[in-house]
């Protein structure tokens, strides 16, 4: 199946609580937790306090997402704030097997990260030591942009990989993705759907939901 992990990055933080458990009982499978440190990215986010507050909330998935230029320093930081899994980027670390490593010692799920600029040959020959490959289908930094088209053959490249050496490693795509272009983001490849805007703004959360969970893979 199919799953939609909600952006906290596009919450009402007025109403984090009501908008953290609407997510929850709409279905939503994970929550998708952006870190920005105003350096690796030209914005800043939030920081393990957030987190910590969201798991007191929700029970579901944390997938938090370390868009930081150390994100090393914060790794157990994140892991007792009640991260799940822990992505980080190959920009940052182009041979990330130690700090992949290092975060599934902590008991947690490890990932790495490509932005839309990057090749999926550099994060090809590290699937094997990954929990999770995150595609960004945006420029990192900042909601409510539209879906990177070229991103389609990044992911379908690596869902080849992953697929043709029996590898246990989900594909997640973050950036514009929306129930309009879900279907097509599913036949490249995805095994996760990361919405910000296109969740938290619709009035009909639980039919989003129910449409993402129905998707099937089309060859």
């Amino acid at each position: 199946m199919i799953k939609l992990a909600p952006s906290a990055l596009a919450v009402d933080f007025t109403k984090l609580g009501e908008e953290i458990k609407s997510a929850d009982n709409s279905g939503a499978d994970w929550h998708h937790l952006d870190i920005m440190d105003g350096h690796f990215v030209p914005n800043i986010s939030f920081g393990p306090a957030l987190v910590k507050t969201i798991d007191k909330i929700s029970d579901l998935y944390l997938d938090v997402h370390l868009m930081l230029s150390n994100p090393e320093k914060y790794f157990e930081d994140f892991k007792n704030a009640g991260a799940d899994a822990i992505t980080f980027h190959i920009e940052v670390h182009p041979d990330p097997r130690k700090h992949l490593q290092t975060i599934k010692n902590l008991g947690i799920h490890a990932g790495i990260s490509l932005n839309p600029d990057a090749k999926a040959e550099q994060v090809i020959p590290y699937l094997e030591y990954c929990d999770l490959v995150l595609v960004m289908s945006v420029f990192p930094g900042f909601g409510g942009q539209s879906f990177i088209g070229s991103s389609l053959e990044t992911i379908a490249q690596c869902r080849k990989y992953i697929d043709e050496h029996n590898l246990h490693c989900l594909i997640s795509v973050d950036g514009g993705v929306s129930g309009e272009n879900a279907q097509k983001i599913v036949n490249a490849g995805a095994d996760v759907l990361v919405m910000g805007s296109a969740y938290y703004k619709s009035n009909e959360r639980e039919k989003l939901v129910e449409s993402v969970h129905s998707l099937k893979r089309n060859s």
